[in-house]
């Protein structure tokens, strides 16, 4: 835990400009927002005067007359209530547009932050965890403008402090000193009370994002969780860390239940001393009745513009950390720039690879000086075993992220040269794994491929039969228009590849990239789909990642992979006659099979 001495000052000034930088974007409505508090501030203020008036004129002659005249009554309430509507009006514009101030910073940053995650290039997400990225753009960003809901109210409660003040000491020097003395005993406490609030506000607020870090680490990995058989250490490990977040919420709550008391009860304590040295003066003649009530109904009114302050202070560590977060995550570099140049608009692609080199950190490169290239209309089969870079490559080649030397060329035209949007418009990728949104079939197959017209139905379900998904579509209840469920939690995992690769189609690309795209459906249907791309795709460029002899048999080259460098290129009959390491990989499960066979055999034989 940061030390109290440190963190104090630091947390103010920070917090200081977290709320500057709400009202220099928002000066309107802050504005307005301050002068509704200040008017409810003012009227509060007025409400005493109103009290004392109507003493001193309705109450006391009543008392010592027995009468009162209709007049008088209907002035003294007339002016009560006129007061209290106007302060009811600037509560309400106070509320109201505090309450639009925060909303609007709220989603402000919940904008900024999103769209910044979709301009940073995949290397800053793979560094990043998906739990810690959600508590950015959610709790950091509510957390970073608490603040601003009693902003307002605070500043103006301060005008309220200050005519009270000023009241009091037009009406009686004396019972101002008498009263203010307690002010010096408040100002020592908050001090003291926020010194130690904001370093134990601060850890909460870092545990809060922890916490939902584990929970989403958890729900994300329920099927490993579960089919591992590790509910419980999971538990254990999310209550340890919301066990840690409960104990700082306690701290905290307890440090409240301590300071808060003792800030209500001094400016009681002042009211009291009023009331006391006050009674002398009323029995000198030196005060009225009405001027003593007054007095000492301000009095009990300051204790509200000093817990008004106290709110705000003790928002501002929550604030601070989660502002801290969220701006991280806006002045992260390594963002993606664009060129003008722009692409063919139809025509299979051409795609070369010069001496490229990556790696997810400069001591552990994952490709190393790869060249390649696939002629415009051609299929090329990238083949290697685990950890080789296929999948590495994939990413490259549609500019998910950039290498670290070296050159991806489409059409002749390096990538990084290229306008925004150029990449996705002319190439699609089909990953290894599959998301499914929970909508329909229709609504996850026209993913951004209308443009703002609708896709028509015949192309999407000529995309559905390239992909060998036609007729379990049509089997569904309501076709095109069935619900999938959450990533596609209806379906089978063949059925998902499936769907994800007519996802690719429907979009016409001029390159089309499976890596390792269709590994949860038979090696018939996948056959039937790689043919079927072949005949019947011919302005796409095909580039796969395959395992499978007669998945590779249909390329009309290969590209062998081995720890990160292009070991050999050619045909697959090329490569099986010279390259031992291409042969002992696509042999591997034809030589399983044979082993099994020959193995069951051998038992029936000696059975």
């Amino acid at each position: 835990m940061p030390s109290e001495r440190d963190t104090s000052p630091s947390v103010m000034r920070q917090g200081l400009q977290v709320i500057g930088h709400a009202v220099k974007t928002e000066p309107r409505i802050f504005t307005g927002a301050v002068l509704a508090s200040s008017v409810y501030g003012v009227m509060t203020v007025g409400s005493s005067w109103a009290l004392g008036w109507a003493t001193e004129h309705a109450m006391l002659p009543a008392f010592r007359e027995g009468k009162a005249t209709t007049g008088v009554l209907v002035a003294a309430a007339l002016l009560i209530v006129g007061v209290s509507v106007v302060k009811a009006a600037g509560v309400i514009g106070r509320r109201v547009l505090a309450g639009v101030m925060q909303y609007r910073m709220q989603a402000r940053s919940r904008r900024e932050v999103t769209r910044q995650y979709l301009r940073l290039p995949l290397a800053w997400h793979h560094r990043h965890p998906t739990g810690q990225l959600l508590s950015n753009a959610s709790s950091d960003a509510e957390a970073a403008w608490a603040p601003l809901a009693p902003l307002p109210m605070a500043v103006g409660v301060v005008v309220m402090l200050v005519t009270a003040a000023v009241a009091i000491l037009l009406t009686d020097p004396v019972l101002a000193l008498v009263g203010f003395l307690i002010f010096p005993a408040i100002a020592v406490l908050n001090f003291v009370y926020q010194r130690k609030l904001s370093p134990r506000v601060m850890r909460a607020q870092q545990l809060r994002a922890e916490v939902s870090e584990i929970a989403h680490e958890s729900f994300d990995g329920a099927l490993v969780v579960k089919t591992l058989g590790r509910e419980d250490s999971e538990a254990a490990r999310f209550a340890a860390k919301a066990g840690e977040l409960r104990d700082a919420n306690v701290e905290v709550g307890r440090l409240r239940g301590l300071f808060d008391p003792l800030l209500e009860a001094l400016p009681t304590l002042g009211v009291l001393a009023v009331l006391l040295f006050g009674a002398g003066r009323l029995a000198a003649g030196a005060v009225t009745a009405g001027e003593l009530i007054e007095v000492s109904y301000l009095f009990t009114l300051l204790a509200f513009p000093i817990r008004a302050l106290g709110w705000v202070l003790a928002e501002l560590p929550r604030s601070v950390v989660g502002w801290t977060r969220v701006r991280e995550v806006l002045e992260a570099s390594g963002s993606m720039e664009y060129g003008a140049a722009r692409l063919p608009a139809a025509g299979p692609a051409g795609v070369e690879v010069r001496e490229l080199d990556y790696g997810y950190a400069p001591e552990t490169p994952v490709l190393s000086g790869v060249a390649l290239s696939a002629a415009p209309g051609r299929t090329v089969a990238l083949v290697g075993p685990t950890g080789s870079g296929k999948s590495t490559l994939t990413q490259l080649l549609v500019r998910l992220v950039d290498p670290d030397r070296g050159q991806v060329l489409i059409d002749g035209v390096d990538l990084r040269e290229v306008a925004r949007g150029e990449v996705s418009t002319a190439a699609a990728l089909v990953p290894q794994q599959t998301f499914l949104f929970d909508d329909t079939v229709r609504g996850n197959l026209t993913l951004g491929a209308d443009g703002g017209e609708p896709v028509p139905d015949e192309k999407i379900w000529a995309a559905l039969r390239l992909a060998q998904a036609e007729g379990f579509v049509s089997a569904l209840p309501k076709g095109l228009d069935t619900r999938i469920g959450e990533r596609g939690a209806t379906l089978s995992g063949g059925q998902r590849q499936r769907l994800a690769l007519a996802r690719a189609l429907v979009r016409s690309p001029r390159l089309l990239i499976l890596d390792d795209a269709t590994s949860s459906v038979d090696a018939q249907v996948e056959s039937r789909i790689l043919r079927g791309l072949r005949e019947g795709s011919p302005e796409s460029t095909v580039i796969v990642v395959a395992y499978r002899m007669a998945t590779i048999a249909l390329a009309d080259e290969v590209v062998y992979l081995e720890h990160g460098r292009v070991a050999d290129r050619g045909t697959h009959d090329e490569l099986l006659a010279r390259c031992a390491g291409y042969r002992n990989l696509v042999t591997a499960y034809e030589r399983e099979e044979a082993e099994r066979a020959a193995l069951d055999a051998d038992e029936e034989i000696v059975a």
